[in-house]
């Protein structure tokens, strides 16, 4: 359960209203054929006002979500304490602190540990804006990544700004940093100024874990080769580049930075 404080003045849905309006939206999509509008039914358009109408209690207990499962054999350079093999992501769906960003907690388990496995997982009853992620299955890839724009030698930069008049290419948002949900690689810091992630302990923290908003934007350069379809299929499917549909902010990101000293030092957190 989370017991943290939490903003009550956001916009609260019942996780069951929030998932049959996912579903009636993503049937609407799937008959709408290319530049034409939602081909949505009278009796949607009626349960989406009603979906929409309905409020919730944001006093209610909050159960903690889980968000993401990573094995250490399914993806590369993740390394966990002595002895574990999985990594657990919970979050409580609701804003906290000055972030305005869920509250979450990392959990490195042992797999062969696990012998008795709830058959229905607890969940909240209430949750806030975009946080209930949709199941997906993970197929890990790795990419080649570059620091942030800002980290780089004058010269580099200089030479950089010359290839891409050169080429009509864009380093930040076309080779620099990958779109979408990864783990390891670089943070960008296009809201603010870079800020020093630093433990209480002195060391300089790594970055963990992105959670992204969407897993490729409109350059569509990180697109992966799996997802690419017809345009008349991305238009029919937009959520195609929202497989979690979970959306940080007005469409951020969530960065999670750990200690490389210490699994036990507290994770920290920056919404770009």
């Amino acid at each position: 359960m989370c017991t943290e404080p939490h903003d009550n003045g956001g916009n609260f849905r019942r996780l069951d209203a929030e998932r049959r309006r996912r579903r009636i939206l993503s049937a609407a999509w799937g008959r709408t054929r290319k530049g034409e509008r939602s081909d949505f039914r009278s009796e949607e358009h009626d349960e989406l006002r009603r979906l929409d109408g309905e409020t919730a209690d944001p006093d209610t207990p909050t159960t903690m979500l889980a968000v993401a499962q990573l094995y250490l054999r399914d993806v590369p350079d993740l390394v966990g304490p002595p002895g574990a093999d999985v990594l657990q992501i919970l979050w409580c769906p609701r804003d906290h602190d000055d972030l305005y960003c869920p509250a979450l907690e990392l959990r490195w388990r042992r797999s062969a540990e696990v012998t008795d496995v709830l058959a229905e997982q607890p969940e909240p009853e209430v949750m806030e804006y975009e946080y209930l992620p949709n199941p997906c299955v993970l197929h890990p890839e790795q990419v080649v990544e570059y620091p942030y724009d800002d980290f780089l030698p004058d010269d580099l930069r200089e030479r950089i700004r010359a290839w891409e008049d050169a080429t009509g290419n864009e380093y930040f948002y076309e080779l620099s940093i990958a779109n979408g949900w990864k783990v390891g690689g670089y943070a960008n810091w296009n809201l603010t100024d870079p800020m020093p992630m630093v433990c209480d302990c002195g060391a300089d923290m790594e970055l963990l874990l992105r959670i992204d908003s969407s897993e490729w934007d409109g350059t569509e350069s990180w697109r992966p080769i799996e997802d690419a379809g017809s345009e008349s299929e991305f238009h029919e499917h937009p959520s195609r580049s929202t497989p979690t549909e979970v959306i940080i902010g007005r469409g951020y990101s969530l960065w999670i930075f750990t200690c490389p000293i210490s699994f036990d030092h507290s994770h920290q957190l920056s919404m770009q």
